[in-house]
């Protein structure tokens, strides 16, 4: 079986093929390396599964290419049939969506649509699609539930995340596409992102630089260790959404639908305050951050938590990595890899 992953080069993506090749999946990559963060940690990823694959025997290839390039997304399709995809790959960021709206308009909308329209003329089996918590926008009920309205965005980058869910249901209704959104909650771990925040407080407080700390501390998230968040996906990819026979139009839930269409939070469902993160890394690194209190960021919101009941009665898992586990893997890790 081969499972097309666009995104294969960034965090998450690099996670999945990791996982996929280690158990003898072929993986089609896809990923247009764009320099919104360091293009060559993502190219030091793109070597590690390169090493997967030759130790393996799994085959493994990146196409490099834009989502928004339609033509390079049908030739995936078309050349390498894929049964399964997932669709990882957007422009990812709330903060830079406030000053390139145009960016997530094309990578995360169009994109996306070209992928929809590859799976359906395609025959794939199951589209596993990259949501995000920020969905829940505006809301203050917690923890975040699958069942709540999502109408109520506080960034485009949230808006493009719903319309990716809308989209997808139409696609679902129409041509009976079986698709999975998976609403990610603040992932983090080895090999992750420079631009979040557990990267850029160890690179400060290694350089001796003060961290910034936003909304004065007063923050709260969900953070999700990425192994979590890989075993979560494989044991979706492994179950397509089905119908909700039980779904009343009348009394519409957004959880479910007549469509074989289903949106899951991904989270670790332990909310843990913003200081008490900073702490755990502290101590990992074994060095007092010295801190700038800022204010909150606009589109940020001040607490995110995961509902994920829906997901363990799906799969049988929910998330369960500690913050202090999982910081301890990521500072070691750093410090290997940049020999700090």
């Amino acid at each position: 079986m081969t499972v097309l992953i666009t995104g294969a080069a960034g965090f998450i993506g690099f996670h999945l093929s990791q996982r996929l090749l280690r158990e003898g999946t072929s993986v089609v990559g896809f990923d247009n390396l764009n320099s919104f963060y360091d293009p060559s940690l993502k190219r030091a990823r793109l070597a590690q599964l390169q090493s997967m694959a030759e130790r393996t025997g799994t085959p493994f290839q990146l196409i490099e290419a834009n989502l928004e390039d339609q033509a390079a997304v049908e030739a995936a399709f078309s050349a390498h049939h894929p049964r399964r995809v997932v669709n990882l790959a957007a422009q990812a960021g709330v903060r830079y969506s406030i000053d390139n709206p145009s960016v997530y308009i094309q990578a995360n909308l169009v994109g996306f649509g070209h992928i929809l329209e590859g799976c359906r003329h395609h025959g794939v089996e199951h589209l596993v699609y990259a949501s995000s918590s920020s969905v829940y926008g505006g809301n203050t009920q917690l923890p975040f539930s699958e069942h709540h309205s999502v109408d109520h965005p506080v960034s485009l980058y949230a808006a493009t995340k719903k319309a990716n869910e809308l989209m997808a249901h139409t696609y679902s209704h129409l041509y009976g596409l079986p698709a999975t959104g998976l609403r990610f909650f603040t992932v983090y771990g080895p090999w992750g992102r420079p631009d979040m925040a557990l990267f850029l407080f160890t690179k400060a407080i290694l350089e001796g630089r003060p961290i910034k700390v936003f909304n004065n501390g007063q923050m709260t998230r969900d953070f999700t260790y990425v192994n979590d968040i890989i075993e979560s996906l494989i044991r979706l990819l492994d179950k397509s959404a089905a119908p909700d026979s039980a779904f009343d139009p009348a009394n519409p839930d957004p959880a479910t639908s007549w469509a074989p269409h289903r949106v899951f939070n991904i989270g670790n469902s332990n909310p843990t305050p913003l200081m008490a993160y900073i702490d755990s890394l502290e101590q990992a690194l074994g060095i007092t951050a010295e801190k700038q209190f800022l204010p909150m960021q606009p589109g940020d919101v001040p607490a995110t938590s995961a509902a994920t009941s829906a997901l363990e009665a799906w799969v049988g898992f929910k998330p369960n990595t500690p913050v202090q586990v999982g910081v301890a893997r990521f500072v070691a890790w750093y410090r290997e890899f940049y020999g700090v």
